[in-house]
């Protein structure tokens, strides 16, 4: 197996905790489906759906929606959320950089948080773009680099083992230079829109222990440094103080961007 392979094993690992933040992600997903101008009939795609948030929102106005996650554990969830929803959604475990859809076979691709993790930039624009209809709409929502998950992600890469090469940090999703550069040989009229979801929490030390447990990244970390007592502590003073920068009121603000663009 090369290292890009066994990077997704762990992130398929890794992501099977997240479950707990749907409650949350679910109450962005409708500001995304707005900025995307999804309606009924539009045929969406969820890529990296998680438990199913954006694409059941979506199929809820009437949109005729697919999803697709790498990590069974969230498609089993999604499956379930679809089921209490009485909606039709087809959920899939599959691999956001290769695909199991047609060419062309959506009007709208979304990704809420997701996409930005699959390792190779390039690969996951490419199947992004092969599966969307020409003159159909891409749209994502990812987290600004100099906002708190943006310097989260960035504070769980200093104390992780380097990327293997090829790939690519989520972090860089937050730079809006980046994403366009990345997007223009394929989409044009790309658009940015900023919003915020606030996560409700009795202190910074609450928000950090349920990251500890259901954020993958973090979780797995944590776990990777347990016989390293003075980095663990490190890591968790360091993150203790970043969450209490965005922490007001028992709420912490997760600021969001969303990009959109079309199809050339």
């Amino acid at each position: 197996m090369d290292e890009i392979s066994k990077l997704k094993e762990k992130a398929k690992e890794g992501w099977s905790s997240f479950i707990p933040f749907e409650a949350l992600t679910s109450t962005a997903a409708p500001k995304l489906i707005r900025f995307a101008n999804i309606d009924r009939n539009f045929k969406v795609l969820d890529v990296a759906c998680g438990t199913g948030v954006v694409g059941l929102t979506a199929a809820r106005i009437g949109a005729l929606v697919k999803g697709l996650d790498l990590t069974p554990a969230l498609i089993g969830r999604a499956r379930e959320n679809s089921k209490i929803m009485s909606l039709d959604v087809e959920f899939l475990e599959g691999d956001a950089e290769n695909m199991p859809f047609l060419d062309e076979e959506f009007d709208i691709v979304v990704s809420q948080y997701g996409h930005m993790f699959a390792p190779q930039p390039d690969v996951v624009i490419d199947e992004m773009g092969r599966v969307l209809k020409t003159g159909g709409v891409l749209a994502f929502s990812t987290w600004p680099s100099e906002m708190f998950m943006g310097q989260f992600f960035k504070l769980v890469g200093e104390f992780s083992p380097p990327l293997p090469d090829g790939a690519s940090s989520p972090v860089l999703w937050g730079d809006t230079k980046i994403i366009s550069e990345r997007l223009e040989k394929k989409f044009k009229n790309i658009e940015f829109a900023r919003d915020a979801m606030m996560a409700p929490t009795l202190s910074p030390g609450h928000m950090l222990n349920l990251f500890e447990k259901n954020a993958g990244p973090l979780a797995k970390l944590v776990e990777a440094l347990a016989d390293n007592t003075s980095k663990l502590q490190d890591l968790r003073t360091r993150a203790l103080d970043l969450i209490s920068k965005f922490f007001l009121d028992n709420y912490l603000r997760q600021d969001f961007l969303m990009t959109k663009c079309i199809k050339k």
